[in-house]
């Protein structure tokens, strides 16, 4: 397939620029797969198409405040995005880390920044793809320091200030270690998971940490040639049991593209899970069968993405288009902050 087959237009001014407020107030398009049919409800509605047989899966990955401001010895700046550590246990002081500079051409390996009091960085090493990969000398673990001088890492489309950087967390965000947030389950709020809970809808967690691969561009123009960045993955031996035990008795009902692709990493042919922790690279286009996922809750993807393959993957590239149009036509808002689908 190509790049093309997966654009669309959307008017700048419906790119939300805040959450909603209550957060469950957004609103969710519900599409159903083999009816081909497209309604419109209110996220809070989310319990009416659940049942007491089905699990909903969540991903309680937690955003950090991975976006730096450094300075190069000549006093020239330096924004630093870190990805991910690249020597985790290590206690000397030293840690590695994967990461994305701007302006990354002024930044080549040997380059020295200056983060904060007595924390700074050499780039070691550089990939083709834009990441570096930094040195960091600190008193302290890099991620305290980040608590105290590093920002959220909001895309580039979001342009007003986080009244909260709570805005950028899920509710039942947990483990640290997502440089992106599952945006799907911020619509959740804490009465909302209780009725779902109380209706009898089992509710696991699972850990994906959202980096690189999931909102790196495509940039070849035939999609089968993509390749994923990896992204770490952990799923307990509690929730593999809870999903394992769902086969044919009731659906699994995935909250976000981050969450699929673990699930689908860790399904083996017979429906059941793997517990572990491990790296997914799996890129999910149409073509692919789905192995545990049957029900999704997603955002509105932006055109040319890996996200907006998954989805059309899973409920058709043609259908998947007609309800992005008539959520344009319906002045639905999109993407981080915006509204939400439920694909059934």
């Amino acid at each position: 397939m190509k790049l093309s087959d997966f654009e669309y237009k959307l008017p700048p001014e419906l790119i939300a620029q805040r959450p909603a407020s209550p957060r469950d107030s957004a609103r969710l398009m519900v599409i159903d797969r083999v009816r081909g049919t497209i309604a419109h409800r209110v996220f809070r509605d989310l319990p009416e198409f659940l049942t007491p047989s089905d699990v909903l899966v969540l991903n309680d990955t937690r955003v950090i405040p991975a976006r730096l401001r450094a300075y190069k010895p000549t006093g020239g700046a330096v924004e630093v995005l870190l990805l991910r550590r690249v020597n985790q246990g290590a206690t000397d002081g030293i840690e590695l880390w994967e990461t994305l500079v701007r302006p990354g051409q002024r930044v080549r390996t040997g380059t020295r920044i200056n983060v904060a009091d007595r924390v700074s960085g050499e780039v070691v090493s550089s990939s083709p793809g834009g990441v570096r990969t930094i040195r960091f000398s600190s008193p302290r673990p890099l991620l305290e320091v980040a608590h105290e001088v590093g920002e959220m890492p909001l895309p580039p489309y979001i342009h007003a200030t986080l009244r909260t950087p709570d805005d950028y967390q899920t509710v039942y965000a947990e483990v640290e270690g997502a440089v992106a947030a599952p945006t799907a389950g911020l619509h959740f709020t804490p009465d909302l998971l209780t009725r779902i809970r109380d209706a009898g809808t089992r509710v696991v967690s699972i850990t994906m940490h959202i980096g690189l691969g999931t909102f790196r561009s495509v940039n070849v123009e035939r999609i089968e040639d993509h390749v994923m960045d990896q992204e770490w993955y952990e799923i307990s031996s509690g929730a593999a049991e809870i999903l394992s035990s769902v086969r044919g008795s009731g659906r699994i009902v995935i909250v976000g593209t981050s969450a699929v692709r673990a699930l689908e990493t860790a399904a083996r042919e017979d429906r059941t899970i793997e517990a572990g922790k491990r790296w997914s690279r799996l890129f999910i286009y149409p073509g692919y069968r789905f192995k545990v996922t049957d029900a999704l809750v997603t955002n509105f993807h932006l055109p040319r993405t890996t996200l907006l393959m998954l989805v059309s993957a899973f409920a058709g590239r043609d259908l998947m288009l007609r309800a992005y149009g008539e959520a344009v036509e319906r002045r639905y808002r999109f993407y981080s902050f915006g509204d939400a689908m439920l694909i059934l």
